[in-house]
């Protein structure tokens, strides 16, 4: 009798457990997408192209954001769970930090999927969906230097330190620029992904450094922060500036020629490449991917090539 009740017992935990991670089941649910700020272009297509892939694929998405602040974010992975989500889809606040919210959403058999940026352990998510940071920095540097010269100083604009992209672009940067002794870093500053902030960085250097050439920027929106602040003080016609993002506002100032090119991510597809996999892994327990960590290939825009740039975040072959 004891052994029959206690098979009975366990028959009835397995069946109101939650799904473990792995387990097949049948699409459908909500998919809760995190992006760090949707007033950044490139953040709120990374959400919007999710939540269409979601949608499209027969899933509700609900998106979010956490503007970097780590508190915030668990708060979402808590609203996450609460909400019975069967996947999350999550683009990390911080690169050590958010190892935790992570953790507390794989405790709660909900399979985590990150996009644009790393967490430093490995093992927890099922998939990391990055750009090629290293890539397209080597790319952007090699343009900048075309369009710079390989002789002058210059100045750099640096993302968020808690954020791994930001030192991976600085020293694919670092890896060109050393080659040529005579190009000289005479000053950086983190600005933070901000325009406002880069803005405000570039008229520091600036006024530190009034004979600098160029700025090689982390991303567009520095970028664009330092092309204003160039504009607004009449040095922006001996200043190159080179950006990373390929947002739609940087491509138009490669086409005023105010910005002489930007690094396109390709968050157009893998923020799609993310969901796909996540209904991948419902359905079969398996992502389809080989690995954990996916690198996807920046492409360059410049002046040349700008007109292929038929979308958001998409430059047609």
């Amino acid at each position: 009798m004891t052994m029959k009740r206690n098979t009975l017992i366990l028959a009835a935990v397995a069946l109101s457990a939650p799904l473990f991670a792995g387990q097949a089941q049948a699409a459908g649910g909500l998919i809760s997408i995190i992006v760090n700020d949707p007033a950044n272009p490139y953040w709120l297509a990374e959400g919007n192209i999710a939540a269409a892939e979601a949608k499209k694929l027969g899933y509700t998405a609900n998106v979010s954001a956490s503007k970097g602040d780590t508190n915030t974010e668990s708060q979402q992975i808590d609203t996450a769970i609460t909400n019975k989500s069967v996947a999350i889809i999550l683009d990390p606040a911080n690169a050590s930090g958010s190892v935790g919210a992570v953790k507390k959403a794989v405790a709660a058999n909900i399979p985590v999927f990150l996009v644009n940026a790393e967490i430093n352990q490995p093992g927890l998510a099922k998939a990391q969906l990055v750009s090629n940071n290293a890539q397209g920095a080597a790319l952007g540097a090699q343009q900048w230097v075309k369009d710079v010269g390989s002789k002058g100083n210059y100045v750099e604009l640096l993302g968020a330190p808690s954020d791994n992209n930001a030192a991976t672009r600085s020293n694919g940067y670092k890896s060109v620029l050393s080659q040529y002794p005579d190009l000289k870093m005479v000053g950086s500053q983190v600005a933070n992904w901000d325009r406002t902030q880069g803005f405000n960085a570039a008229q520091s250097l600036m006024q530190a450094h009034p004979d600098v050439i160029g700025v090689i920027s982390g991303n567009d929106e520095m970028a664009l922060g330092a092309i204003a602040a160039l504009k607004q003080s009449g040095k922006l016609k001996g200043v190159k500036v080179g950006g990373f993002d390929g947002s739609p506002a940087a491509v138009e100032a490669v086409k005023a020629g105010e910005l002489q090119y930007t690094v396109l991510q390709p968050v157009a597809v893998f923020s799609a490449k993310a969901v796909q996999e996540a209904d991948q892994f419902l359905k079969s327990g398996k992502t389809g991917a080989t690995s954990e960590k996916q690198l996807f290939d920046c492409v360059l825009i410049t002046k040349a090539n700008v007109s292929k740039y038929t979308s958001p975040f998409v430059l047609s072959k």
